[in-house]
């Protein structure tokens, strides 16, 4: 556990050590910003009428959709860069093993993700403060939890694809389609299918986010299929770290 901790927490470090996580952070919470400011915006004009109240899912569901595009550009170079500058032999040789390293990594991009998703939380803090009696926290709870649940599955099978790859744009672009596929294409033909559509709906990482966990509604499959992916992109990855050890 103190492997991973110490891999995590110079990863953590190294992301503000470049441009990248700046460029990330901005423009999530600049986006965030201002879809903030509509959503307000827009709640004022409502309430004037007796409309609805502001509402901080969506801001929430915008988080995880960007995440489907800017995910691959914070996991592409964790351990593709690591081999192409020839610094993951070096890593092999410490005693470290490599599941270590691979959660490692990840947790580091998840930190990462962890802080940007804190800061979130003053969106709903101030709609709490301008709703009367205010935000319905189970949903608000039910949110957060998704959104966490999702960028770590999101990061994780980023992180098994990095391991992969020696190019870290090729890591970029695999994992930019694999979320775009999981994201967009696999529940598609569920409309169109008498059959099997609810297997290809259980696929979707849409789904399980936007219909039920950012809804309000937590179910044990919701949570079950998010850990297994999380599982799933850390076993890829720890298993192309050691095909690449016995090579």
């Amino acid at each position: 556990m103190r492997n991973i901790w110490t891999i995590a927490k110079r990863e953590y470090d190294n992301y503000f050590n470049g441009p990248l996580a700046y460029v990330v952070a901005f423009a999530i919470l600049f986006i965030l910003g201002i879809y903030f400011f509509v959503i307000m915006w827009a709640s004022s004009q409502q309430t004037f009428g007796g409309g609805p109240a502001p509402d901080s899912t969506p801001l929430n569901w915008l988080f995880v959709f960007l995440m489907i595009f800017l995910g691959p550009a914070l996991t592409m170079r964790l351990l593709s860069d690591e081999a192409r500058m020839g610094t993951l032999e070096l890593l092999l040789t410490a005693p470290v093993r490599d599941f270590e390293l691979v959660t490692g990594k990840w947790l580091g991009a998840f930190m990462f993700v962890l802080s940007l998703a804190v800061a979130t939380l003053v969106y709903p803090i101030i709609m709490n403060n301008y709703v009367t009696p205010g935000i319905d926290l189970k949903v608000l709870l039910s949110s957060y939890i998704g959104l966490i649940l999702v960028c770590a599955a999101l990061l994780s099978l980023g992180t098994g694809i990095s391991a992969i790859f020696t190019n870290q744009f090729a890591a970029f672009f695999v994992t930019l389609g694999l979320f775009f596929f999981l994201w967009f294409m696999i529940g598609l033909p569920a409309n169109y299918l008498q059959n099997g559509g609810e297997v290809l709906n259980y696929l979707s990482i849409s789904t399980h986010f936007a219909q039920y966990m950012n809804n309000g509604t937590i179910n044990l499959g919701d949570i079950v299929y998010y850990l297994s992916l999380t599982a799933l992109g850390l076993f890829v990855g720890t298993t192309a770290i050691e095909i690449r050890r016995w090579r």
